[in-house]
């Protein structure tokens, strides 16, 4: 082998820096230190691997980008291989990279690493949270082990597990008339003002029920997180269309009573799941964070 795994650390680390001396400073060596290495690579692989400018920065060449993302692999491979070894002798050791969607970290986190550190008190987890577009690109690139998203216009190429059955309801201020319905039909809520939370995949997701109906939602303002557009219809300043988290409190970050209500017909009926690339095979330590969450969240009721 012409290379060590050194190199293939330093050279993993560059898709995350425009210029070679900020990755050195970052990976703590200097910058002459680090352009050996990726020559050295490049000797190995034999092509260039990046272009190496002062005036325009650092940038990755397409074989470069090719060679990091397995770079990235090699040594989550080479970390799992120890780590198994810990693992194979009953104990698991190591990092788990988890990445959440935004609108139900707050209120499916706590219940995932709740009591975590005493089953598996070798496992640190790293959380990361963000929309399916922030995630799934991470998961691509190996920056997580496995993430926490809705089952909506998913691409292919991903392993999946469900962890609990999920489907879009109304959240209402406690005195809108509809509030004293136990189920609300989407048509009744057309004309009213909307709060939208903007998120991938929830407001495409919006506006298709609305449309599979034949209606338009008349939109007053859009929030990109869930605590705001609750908090603006604890306010009463319109309503919102969220997905059923479990253990949900129907309070607002202000502590103002909400009402949540089904909608009838339901609409928008998906799982809150688990996927991973169907390139990669979870580590035991992944599959062990990934087993409590199941249990933790699986048996809990949606709303």
């Amino acid at each position: 082998m012409d290379f060590t795994l050194r190199q293939l650390e330093l050279f993993a680390a560059l898709p995350d820096h425009s210029t070679l001396s900020s990755a050195a400073a970052s990976l703590h060596i200097s910058e002459s230190a680090l352009s050996q290495a990726i020559t050295a690579l490049e000797r190995a692989a034999g092509e260039q691997l990046c272009v190496r400018r002062k005036a325009r920065g650092l940038q990755l060449t397409p074989s470069g980008q090719f060679f990091a993302q397995r770079a990235r692999q090699l040594l989550r491979d080479a970390d799992a291989l120890i780590n198994d070894l810990s693992g194979a002798a009953g104990e698991l050791k190591g990092p788990v990279r988890l990445g959440c969607f935004a609108s139900f970290a707050s209120t499916v986190l706590p219940s995932v690493l709740d009591h975590l550190p005493e089953k598996y008190p070798g496992i640190s987890v790293d959380v990361t949270v963000g929309s399916h577009d922030e995630l799934l690109p991470a998961l691509d690139a190996g920056q997580l082990d496995l993430a926490m998203v809705y089952d909506m216009e998913l691409p292919a190429g991903y392993h999946q597990r469900t962890i609990y059955q999920t489907e879009l309801q109304a959240v209402l201020h406690p005195e809108h008339p509809l509030a004293a319905q136990p189920t609300v039909d989407l048509a009744d809520l057309a004309d009213e003002p909307l709060i939208m939370y903007e998120s991938s995949p929830s407001t495409a997701n919006t506006y298709r029920v609305f449309a599979d109906r034949g209606l338009r939602p008349r939109i007053v303002s859009s929030m990109p997180q869930v605590v705001l557009v609750q908090a603006l219809v604890g306010r009463g300043l319109g309503y919102a269309l969220l997905m059923s988290r479990p253990e949900a409190p129907a309070v607002t970050v202000e502590g103002r009573s909400v009402a949540v209500r089904p909608l009838s017909p339901p609409v928008s009926r998906t799982t809150m799941c688990a996927i991973w690339p169907d390139t990669m095979v979870l580590s035991p330590r992944a599959e062990a964070v990934l087993g409590h969450t199941v249990r933790a969240l699986g048996g809990s009721a949606a709303g």
